[in-house]
């Protein structure tokens, strides 16, 4: 189920639009999305193996409804990344699945991409974000820290969860 998109920045092509996780764009967007973050881990590209498993490991089922939402970024009609938001308490959601695709990197994607995930959020009635970042996104790590993301006290447990942060949003409403 794919709902308008919210809109663009003015400067841009790109577009927000919400996915199921599930659906063939979802499921297409998060296996890019777990071939990246697994790759990275490793060094080398990541298996198709290492990638169904990983995906089952850490679903994405409950990133819809009353639990969460799952974006696509798109430029024009290529989608061009995706990230979510997963409820973790009344108020507040983990920003999770945030991926942008090479070719988009560095000219404001991921910018655009966590603003739109923030909007959105605010208007669901999420007053604070908060994410785990590896060592290995430094990339994404400068960009959360950029956006406003502060180091907090752990909340997370998960061997992946080097750097831990957080962020209040303004309502948006």
């Amino acid at each position: 189920m794919e709902r308008e998109p919210l809109a663009p920045p003015a400067t841009s092509s790109l577009t927000i639009a919400l996915v199921a996780p599930a659906s063939s764009t979802g499921r297409a967007v998060l296996r890019r999305f777990y071939t990246d973050i697994v790759g990275r881990y490793w060094g080398r590209d990541a298996t198709d193996r290492e990638v169904e498993q990983a995906m089952l490991d850490e679903p994405s089922d409950d990133l819809e409804g009353d639990t969460g939402f799952l974006v696509v970024l798109r430029e024009g009609e290529r989608v061009v990344g995706c990230g979510g938001a997963r409820v973790v308490e009344p108020g507040v959601a983990e920003l999770t699945r945030v991926f942008v695709d090479a070719s988009t990197r560095g000219r404001g994607a991921g910018k655009t991409l966590v603003s739109g995930i923030e909007a959105l959020s605010a208007e669901r009635g999420i007053h604070t974000l908060r994410l785990t970042v590896r060592d290995d996104l430094a990339e994404a790590h400068g960009l959360y820290r950029r956006l406003g993301y502060e180091p907090v006290p752990p909340f997370s447990t998960s061997p992946y969860a080097d750097h831990q942060l957080a962020k209040a949003l303004r309502d948006v409403r």
